[in-house]
């Protein structure tokens, strides 16, 4: 597995090893072991997954950006697996060097990259294709109480979302989440 450091060290795209012949590919997608080394050889915990997600959505679906607050925080291990996504994590842990700044990558059912995103990180996907098919693994399970929104296009994260031509589709909950000014005056950062 090929692992791509980003500006936010805690942030990491794996690149699994594909073998690929003229019947097709095969790739592990996961393997315990090798993700609990590869963890801390960079002085991370490894997590425990307790729950995998998979949605489907359409060109311009935008979806975040989510996270849940403690004691149900969540790490994510996210790829696309049919389709091309833009995924961004922001770091909202304000004791972090990095706090407020933001790490976008493309994931594709082509590239089989995966984004490891830890907790105390916002987290949200644009769809740049239809029906791409988005799965990730989660470190706790879903909450609906704690779980919070920032606005996707929040002026002060300057996050670069692709969504030129598109024609975007988002929630209603999406539309209003707070700013972030505004979560870290209420407390839901970490």
């Amino acid at each position: 597995m090929n692992i791509i450091d980003t500006k936010i060290p805690e942030l990491l795209i794996l690149e699994p090893r594909v073998f690929e012949d003229d019947r097709g590919w095969f790739m592990e997608s996961f393997n315990h072991k090798s993700f609990t080394t590869l963890l801390n050889e960079r002085g991370f915990e490894a997590p425990n997954f307790v729950q995998d997600n998979h949605s489907s959505s359409q060109k311009g679906a935008l979806r975040g950006l989510h996270y849940q607050l403690n004691p149900f925080a969540q790490a994510k291990l996210v790829r696309v697996v049919q389709g091309r996504a833009w995924d961004v994590a922001v770091d909202i842990r304000q004791h972090s060097p990095t706090f407020g700044q933001w790490v976008g990558i493309e994931l594709t059912a082509t590239n089989h990259r995966q984004f490891w995103i830890p907790a105390g990180f916002a987290h949200g996907f644009i769809a740049l294709e239809d029906n791409t098919q988005f799965l990730y693994k989660t470190t706790s399970y879903y909450h609906k109480e704690s779980e919070r929104t920032i606005l996707w296009n929040d002026d002060s994260l300057d996050i670069n979302w692709p969504v030129e031509g598109l024609e975007l589709k988002l929630t209603e909950k999406d539309h209003q989440g707070a700013t972030f000014t505004q979560a870290i005056e209420i407390g839901d950062t970490f």
